[in-house]
């Protein structure tokens, strides 16, 4: 079996043990298919390694000094748009989390996670899916948030293959289309939806009953 790609991340945290222990344990527990190729400890400058090192992913703090990480996470998006950014935090607040995911992170991971368990994860934010804790996910759309969507045939077989955790490719089957197809509809559906992500649009359709036949 040819070895899976290797995953090149990028940390913005100014804990230095945090990153050091990533920068050793990563590596080892994965059997060297993540590794870090950069870091910095100040949210400034996170947009600027980012654009030097080109990584695949980026790991970004959001309990930093000014101007913070939300805002690491919007210079980012910004500057190497084409590059995923997932927010940590150590925090069980989720305020900080919803505003990361507003500027622009395609995902949410406690920072108790252990290295291990960072690779399935993060795997799947590079896939184009949004991965967040599960009471994080729950809370994210409020009932009286939801708006009044109306869908037809397709765009309601869509969301219920996204809701069902499906991936690009296997959408694709599922609707006998092309995997482009697939993300040219998701993208549309989540505007239809008023939404920014896939995970937003599972909760959405959880919250309205949009999955009812």
């Amino acid at each position: 079996m040819p070895a899976a790609p290797a995953l090149r991340l990028a940390v913005v945290d100014d804990h230095p043990l945090f990153v050091r222990g990533l920068e050793l344990l990563l590596p080892a527990a994965t059997a060297g298919r993540a590794s870090v190729v950069g870091s910095t400890g100040d949210a400034a400058a996170a947009a600027s390694l980012v654009s030097r090192c080109l990584p695949d992913l980026v790991l970004v703090d959001l309990h930093m000094p000014p101007p913070g990480g939300v805002r690491a996470v919007a210079a980012i998006r910004r500057t190497t748009p084409r590059v995923r950014v997932v927010a940590m935090s150590g925090a069980t607040d989720p305020a900080p989390a919803l505003d990361a995911l507003r500027a622009g992170a395609e995902g949410f991971l406690p920072k108790s996670a252990e290295p291990e368990e960072l690779l399935p994860p993060l795997l799947a934010v590079l896939d184009g899916w949004a991965v967040l804790p599960g009471d994080l996910l729950r809370g994210l759309l409020r009932p009286s948030r939801v708006p009044r969507v109306d869908l037809d045939d397709d765009e309601r077989e869509l969301l219920r293959a996204i809701a069902a955790g499906r991936g690009t490719l296997e959408i694709a089957v599922l609707l006998h289309v092309s995997e482009r197809t697939v993300k040219r509809m998701t993208a549309a559906l989540l505007r239809k939806l008023r939404v920014t992500s896939r995970a937003e649009a599972a909760a959405l359709a959880g919250h309205a009953g949009l999955l009812a036949d």
